[in-house]
């Protein structure tokens, strides 16, 4: 009997640094910080590609991606998921639907929600009614609630073609 379906899910944090932006799904959005990373620090992709990797079983970013290799230094975090889909297709998996969660005080993100939608859809080469994007805040508490930091959480449904 061949599994059908598989879930994965991801989960990615970084620390704010001097900056006036920062990248969110693909998105340069205007901030007082940026994000201190090896590449751009796109917490929703890197928590995207780790959903992803996972459900195929193929591990985690830090193993095709990792902070150690000047290779991807600087790089923009949608080449990371480019090539995740890549390996995905390899494998047979494609994309049910993915969902994410962006946890953060600051900046206030509803106004990028869809604009990340279409971004990581056209990434992934699927709609982007398959793709949903939402914020929540630590009510305050913690490194996210002290404006130190930005997290996401992602989950992916795959099917085997």
């Amino acid at each position: 009997m061949s599994i059908n379906f598989r879930v994965g899910y991801g989960y990615d944090v970084h620390a704010f640094e001097t900056g006036d932006h920062i990248t969110l799904g693909g998105v340069r959005i205007p901030h007082q910080s940026g994000l201190k990373a090896h590449s751009d620090g796109d917490v929703v992709i890197h928590a995207l590609v780790d959903a992803l990797l996972g459900a195929c079983g193929l591990g985690d970013i830090g193993h095709y991606f990792p902070d150690t290799d000047k290779r991807w230094e600087n790089k923009e975090s949608r080449i990371f998921l480019k090539k995740t889909v890549e390996m995905m297709d390899e494998k047979n998996w494609s994309i049910t639907n993915v969902d994410i969660t962006i946890i953060a005080e600051a900046p206030k993100l509803k106004d990028y929600f869809e604009k990340m939608r279409i971004n990581l859809a056209r990434e992934m080469q699927i709609k982007p009614d398959q793709v949903n994007v939402k914020a929540t805040t630590t009510e305050k508490l913690g490194f996210i609630g002290r404006k130190e930091g930005i997290a996401a959480t992602a989950i992916a449904l795959l099917q085997n073609r």
